[in-house]
């Protein structure tokens, strides 16, 4: 069997410089497997217009990035005496309000280390809070709005 396999690489050799004669073998053993995944994959198949539909829906997710700012979220409110003290008297976007706040609390290192979204708060930020010692940063934007007018 040795003696008969290298005449057999001899004959490979030429047949391999030409493509279709190497490709033949390979395409022989190629049916037989993708004959079990070819049923399998027709029902992939109806998937794929599914999925079509999806990539057209993408192009709407680019028109929203470039939407305007709701105008209700950049009109100027005053914030309260309370409030004032640590975002300063003059009015505001509600935008510029939570940045300032955010700005105080991490200044002053106020949020509680075990769990980031907690602030604990100190004398300025209790009378903004309701007399709350410690409240999640959910709650805070909600207790903010109450400060604004």
């Amino acid at each position: 069997m040795a003696t008969a396999k290298k005449p057999a690489a001899a004959v490979k050799k030429p047949a391999a410089k030409t493509a279709p004669a190497a490709k033949k073998p390979a395409a022989k053993a190629a049916p037989k497997a993708a004959a079990k995944p070819a049923a399998k994959a027709a029902p992939k198949a109806a998937a794929k217009p599914v999925a079509k539909p999806a990539a057209a829906k993408k192009p709407v997710a680019k028109k929203a990035a470039t939407r305007t700012p709701n105008a209700a979220f950049m009109k100027p409110l005053t914030p309260s005496s309370a409030l004032g003290e640590v975002v300063g008297a003059k009015p505001l976007p509600r935008t510029e309000v939570t940045k300032k706040v955010w700005e105080y609390i991490k200044k002053h290192n106020l949020q509680n280390p075990e769990n980031k979204r907690n602030i604990d708060a100190d004398d300025k930020l209790k009378a903004i809070f309701g007399g709350k010692k410690q409240v999640t940063m959910f709650e805070m934007t909600k207790l903010i709005s109450a400060h604004l007018s």
